[in-house]
């Protein structure tokens, strides 16, 4: 898979994100050497009267019809679009053929492209059994309608036994695990703020899977934990805040201090640095907010920072 730096995360674009902002964003992400878009069909269901969803992938395809052969990839996702107004989370579109095939159509509809690269099967739809799910997301590669496919919200062992389905039955198999990581981490066992999706949260098994297996690429979101790092007006919610993240913050400080950079920058190089080396989806709102990030995803931390920063 493309080993960009990150994917500029759009949840917002079309709704608490003007156009203009959203058209100048792009344009200087593209400038800035950045390729991944990455957007879903229910974004952002919350902050439009609509409840349902895909003002950012319209946005994308005025953006994309007005720079024809942008050198970017798309990254969509489907199965977690509320099913009418206040269906979220109990009320999901799901994972079913006849449903995934659909919603595809209308992503590239609004997008305004024959193909998206990268598609995800936004979150676990139980009800679907693996080897349905593999049949479905597997076709859609085989017909060149997404290059690849990846899930996201959904745990560890599921994956494998997606890419144990795939194998059996001789389809594309799953090349993309997205959940929510960071560096500071919540309590075991404590719900976390804003995360309606417990199964996303990405564990020490999901990490070990994704080392086991490099031809699946990681890529995590909420990586600068809605800029807590960084910004004194955004206080880390009740269960980040305990002594295993104090040693942390510590770490994090001398690091950043020796630099020159930011907290969350160093957050972003250190996803980029690690074994494995994830691709946050990072979302802005202004050029100056991309440019600070640009340059955490392009820091390369060495082996004593990332020793350093290995506390507990």
């Amino acid at each position: 898979m493309d080993n960009s730096a990150m994917a500029l995360g759009t949840m917002y674009f079309g709704t608490r994100v003007e156009e203009a902002t959203c058209f100048t964003l792009l344009d200087r992400y593209v400038e800035l050497g950045g390729r991944w878009l990455d957007t879903s069909n229910n974004y952002s269901f919350w902050a439009d009267d609509s409840g349902i969803g895909g003002q950012s992938e319209a946005v994308l395809g005025r953006w994309l019809r007005s720079n024809p052969g942008a050198p970017v990839l798309l990254s969509t996702k489907v199965g977690a679009r509320p099913t009418r107004v206040g269906g979220f989370p109990d009320h999901l579109e799901g994972l079913g053929t006849d449903t995934v095939r659909a919603a595809l159509q209308d992503s590239l509809e609004r997008l305004g492209v024959d193909a998206v690269d990268l598609y995800w099967a936004h979150v676990e739809d139980p009800t679907v059994p693996v080897e349905d799910l593999v049949a479905t997301f597997g076709g859609l590669v085989t017909e060149k309608l997404v290059g690849r496919y990846g899930v996201s919200n959904h745990p560890s062992w599921l994956v494998e036994r997606i890419r144990a389905a795939a194998e059996r039955a001789g389809l594309p198999t799953v090349s993309g695990y997205q959940q929510r990581y960071s560096y500071f981490q919540p309590l075991p066992g404590v719900p976390v703020e804003g995360q309606p999706l417990p199964l996303g949260m990405l564990t020490q098994d999901g990490l070990d899977l994704l080392r086991r297996n490099p031809d699946v690429a990681g890529w995590v979101y909420t990586a600068t934990l809605l800029g807590s790092y960084d910004r004194s007006d955004r206080p880390l919610s009740e269960e980040y805040q305990h002594t295993g993240n104090d040693r942390r913050r510590a770490a994090l400080a001398a690091v950043a201090d020796r630099r020159g950079l930011r907290p969350g920058q160093v957050v972003l190089a250190w996803l980029r640095s690690g074994r494995p080396a994830l691709t946050p989806i990072v979302g802005v709102s202004s050029v100056d907010q991309l440019e600070q990030a640009w340059t955490g995803v392009t820091t390369q931390l060495s082996a004593d920072e990332m020793t350093a920063l290995d506390v507990g």
